[in-house]
């Protein structure tokens, strides 16, 4: 339609016709003159509406699927973070409280020997020098560590410093072949000599062959002279099997070392020795038996009832015993009261006897 003057005054003239059509339905309420007109409208163009409805719906559903899912995508991504976060954080709790324990048990340790020690933690395992058991640690030279020093944790001896660099150094683990150690008998102080054997347990070899051993007795570090390379009285393992004697200048037993070197974290360097050997003052302490459990019983008396029923039954056996015993006295009356037999010859008569002479 072209805009001319009619056009714009048909326009005028319709929006007109609206408002007083709008104007004459308000006033008119539910009397409304255009009410019929409306329920004809909705009558006719409402299945319109519905096809036209249903037809869309799942374009816009669509749309809006498309629409949503970018948010959708988002919002996943921040809680897979978040959990994530979570996740590190409470692992990282986890790691801290152990390693807290491992640095605990450690002092007490380095405490009940008096060493005086630099604490490390292990950064890498094995090295470049050739050796199978080894692990390196985050302290060197810049920190007073020298080669041949002790090693230990918590648990007892992990072995001695072979390389030092300025801020790492290798240890060389006890359980290395090449590792040996002068050890001590706890009490007994038996000497021997230490070698590791990888993952299997230490051999040592006792100087004298006639010791007597058994599983359970325990062995420290003899020490070294100058306290290099290694201090006394550091734990070392318990014994778990003992070869025969065999008449040798030398016994061997087999020991299980305290410390787990595929698990180390937390160690220290001894840069101090103590002043006076600990001896057995570093061992664990022995846990204590049990207690033995001792059970009493107590007879419980018979019931009323019981009691009754056993009387009963012994009533039977008590008058047949008084049957018995009476039959008994009865026989014995009746051999008592039987005259003696007499011989034939006294019971003839002497006139008799007389007579018979010749």
């Amino acid at each position: 339609m072209r805009d001319t003057r009619e056009s714009r005054l048909l326009l005028v003239l319709l929006v007109a016709v609206a408002f007083a059509l709008i104007t004459v339905d308000i006033r008119g309420g539910q009397e409304s003159p255009v009410d019929g007109a409306r329920q004809a409208a909705a009558a006719v163009f409402g299945p319109v509406e519905n096809g036209v409805a249903a037809a869309v719906d799942p374009i816009g559903n669509a749309i809006g699927a498309v629409r949503d899912s970018g948010e959708r995508n988002t919002r996943i991504a921040a809680l897979e973070k978040e959990n994530a976060a979570l996740k590190a954080e409470l692992g990282s709790d986890d790691r801290n409280r152990n390693r807290l324990r491992e640095l605990d048990s450690l002092l007490k340790t380095a405490g009940a020997g008096q060493y005086g020690i630099k604490g490390a933690q292990v950064i890498a395992i094995g090295s470049a020098q050739g050796f199978s058991w080894t692990v390196t640690i985050d302290v060197g030279a810049r920190d007073g560590i020298q080669r041949d020093m002790t090693v230990l944790n918590g648990a007892g001896l992990v072995g001695r410093v072979t390389t030092v660099g300025p801020s790492t150094s290798t240890v060389l683990l006890a359980n290395d072949p090449d590792f040996t150690v002068g050890t001590r008998m706890e009490k007994t102080d038996e000497l021997g000599f230490a070698t590791g054997q990888g993952d299997r347990p230490l051999l040592v070899q006792l100087l004298n062959g006639k010791a007597k051993v058994k599983p359970g007795d325990r062995l420290v570090t003899f020490g070294s002279a100058g306290d290099r390379p290694f201090v006394p009285g550091v734990p070392v393992g318990e014994i778990i099997r003992v070869d025969p004697m065999g008449g040798g200048l030398t016994r061997n037993v087999y020991v299980r070392p305290y410390v787990g070197f595929s698990k180390l974290d937390i160690v220290g360097v001894v840069v101090q020795a103590p002043r006076s050997d600990p001896r057995d003052t570093v061992l664990p302490q022995k846990p204590k038996p049990a207690p033995t459990v001792t059970v009493t019983v107590t007879a419980k008396p018979p019931a009323d009832g019981e009691q009754a029923q056993g009387e009963k039954a012994e009533q039977p056996l008590q008058n047949q015993a008084q049957q018995d015993q009476a039959q008994q006295d009865q026989a014995q009356n009746q051999d008592q009261a039987q005259p003696p037999a007499q011989d034939p010859a006294q019971d003839q008569n002497p006139d008799d006897q007389g007579d018979a002479t010749p």
